[in-house]
């Protein structure tokens, strides 16, 4: 009995895909993205108005840029794997041109929808990891939770709810509050 063939994608699949699509590539598979409902645009605009305003205030040299924004990662075998987070925080600016972020950002943040659940919850948060991001946060608007993943905390996750101070792992004196 043969083997079933298995097809691995690459970047250049992701770049053919009809006008308008959008897609991550994740060890060679392509995930195809659904828009975005309007409580999950508003929570995008919410955070990284906080975020731009603190870093702004601050003369902080990190950029913050909301999705539609292209990351590109190195998977294990060494492939590139594309993701666009909702919420990029990149504080090596030679990491960043023109067609997007080129390595880790620091700071990522998923807000969860119906059809990213699995994926936010357990191969970004794997692929993430791996990538060397150095916190990552899954807002969850349907149960009203944020799981808060640090690099320096070991990814032990950390749990909040709705309505309770977030304190951010890469800035000491920044917390939000996600309503």
């Amino acid at each position: 009995m043969d083997a079933i063939k298995q097809i691995s994608y690459t970047i250049k699949d992701i770049y053919n895909l009809p006008e308008g699509k959008r897609a991550e590539l994740i060890n060679g598979q392509i995930y195809m993205m659904a828009p975005l409902s309007t409580k999950h645009q508003k929570l995008i605009s919410a955070l990284h108005g906080k975020i731009y305003n603190y870093i702004e205030s601050h003369n902080g040299n990190c950029e913050i840029i909301p999705a539609p924004f292209a990351v590109f990662l190195k998977d294990n075998d060494e492939n590139e794997s594309y993701v666009e987070p909702d919420i990029s925080v990149i504080c090596d600016p030679d990491k960043i041109d023109d067609k997007g972020c080129h390595g880790s950002p620091d700071w990522i943040i998923e807000i969860v929808s119906s059809s990213s659940r699995k994926m936010d919850y357990s191969r970004k948060q794997f692929l993430y990891l791996e990538a060397g991001v150095l916190e990552y946060w899954i807002v969850d608007p349907i149960k009203e939770t944020i799981l808060i993943y640090r690099q320096s905390e070991d990814w032990v996750p950390l749990f909040a709810r709705f309505g309770e101070k977030v304190k951010s792992g890469i800035y000491d004196d920044l917390e939000i509050v996600i309503v």
